[in-house]
């Protein structure tokens, strides 16, 4: 390359009009998924977002000690960042030019693209609401379970001889670990008499429903609200049942949302109780009630979650408290669509949540948020800011 040549390619650089070659990523990822580092300037709507709202909810940390779910250990680089965020945040608000710069001087920025694919993948999800009860009656007979204290979570590290390497979860017994009772069992009164029960629901539905999303608020006959968050699982693999009916019946995957689904549900008892039966993983809650009504839910890192601004990923992959610039047009779920492309922050995690690009977005609480989240199936412009 000439002198000339070498210069022009420097200054495309510097204006963000080619991406900076690097071959290695400093972090691990699955085989087959690739890295690209960019600069910021090649992200398209960067500097117009309002990165000091980012910046808030970074600077209360990258998780709580300990986070709901494990993850991948948070490296002593990103709490670095983080610890540096909140110096800057002691003195009040900072200021959106300031926020941006905070993480343009802090991290590097790398296109992250799936096994087989250019972009990622992302799914919408949210905090509902349902009517229950603190006590069992005809109107609600559907109980929602806390952890058993024998049940043992696995981590990423841990090896358990004799167990099927997909298990998550275990009972303890005198004898050793053994897989826990599948979501069948659970339902025909494998727990029962233990005294697990923290509230009773409408049907089985509403439950379903909220053990998909991991989190809920459940509105009392007094009118008082009890909050949900998750305190565990049976450890069996998740099975998708939209995937199921769509395959069963025909209903092309871009058709079969969340209401959809709830809807054939809520029309056939016995249908829905044999097809839910076919997800064997379970959901344990537990009650929060000291949670501020305006406050989102808990999500995987321990830490209130914010519609729009966190998300879900893969916990082998990524670290709570990462920051991730995603680009992707989605549902507004008023029948339109919506240019998104902003900073987020890794805060959450799920079952279905798998590989490199994968990711689930938070979008709110309530009915409305629950339908835009249901429409949401999208590619996604992944793109992590790993610190420097």
């Amino acid at each position: 390359m000439s002198r000339g040549a070498g210069i022009a390619l420097a200054l495309a650089v510097a204006a963000g009009l080619v991406s900076v070659n690097a071959t290695a990523a400093p972090f691990p990822l699955p085989d087959g998924a690739r890295a690209e580092r960019l600069l910021p300037q090649q992200l398209d709507g960067w500097a117009r977002d309002d990165h000091a709202e980012t910046f808030a909810i970074f600077a209360r940390g990258c998780m709580a000690d300990p986070p709901l779910r494990q993850a991948v250990p948070v490296p002593a680089i990103l709490s670095a960042a983080c610890e540096r965020a909140k110096a800057l945040a002691v003195n009040g608000p900072v200021a959106r030019d300031e926020a941006r710069s905070f993480f343009e001087q802090n991290f590097s920025f790398w296109r992250i693209r799936p096994v087989g694919a250019d972009a990622g993948f992302t799914t919408g999800y949210f905090e509902p609401e349902f009517e229950g009860s603190l006590t069992r009656s005809e109107a609600f007979p559907t109980p929602l379970y806390g952890r058993p204290p024998d049940l043992v979570t696995r981590f990423p590290e841990d090896d358990w001889p004799g167990l099927d390497k997909t298990l998550s979860a275990a009972r303890r017994t005198a004898k050793g670990l053994e897989p826990f009772v599948d979501r069948a069992a659970i339902e025909t009164g494998a727990l029962d008499g233990q005294g697990l029960e923290i509230l009773w629901l409408r049907d089985p539905v509403d439950r379903f429903v909220l053990q998909v999303q991991g989190s809920g608020r459940v509105r009392l006959p007094d009118g008082s609200v009890t909050r949900l968050v998750y305190a565990g699982r049976n450890g069996h693999p998740y099975t998708s049942l939209g995937r199921v009916l769509s395959q069963r019946e025909g209903i092309p995957p871009e058709q079969m949302t969340m209401d959809r689904l709830v809807a054939r549900l809520k029309a056939d008892p016995a249908f829905a109780r044999d097809l839910i039966r076919l997800n064997r993983s379970f959901v344990f809650f537990a009650r929060r009630d000291d949670l501020p009504a305006g406050s989102g839910p808990i999500g995987g890192a321990g830490l209130p979650l914010t519609p729009l601004r966190s998300i879900a990923v893969d916990r082998t992959v990524w670290p709570y408290g990462l920051p991730v610039w995603i680009d992707a047009r989605l549902p507004d779920g008023a029948g339109g669509a919506e240019h998104l492309a902003r900073l987020m922050l890794v805060q959450d995690t799920g079952s279905a949540i798998l590989g490199a690009a994968r990711m689930d977005l938070f979008v709110g609480s309530g009915a409305e948020a629950g339908h835009r989240a249901g429409l949401i199936r999208h590619p996604v412009a992944f793109t992590v800011l790993w610190p420097r």
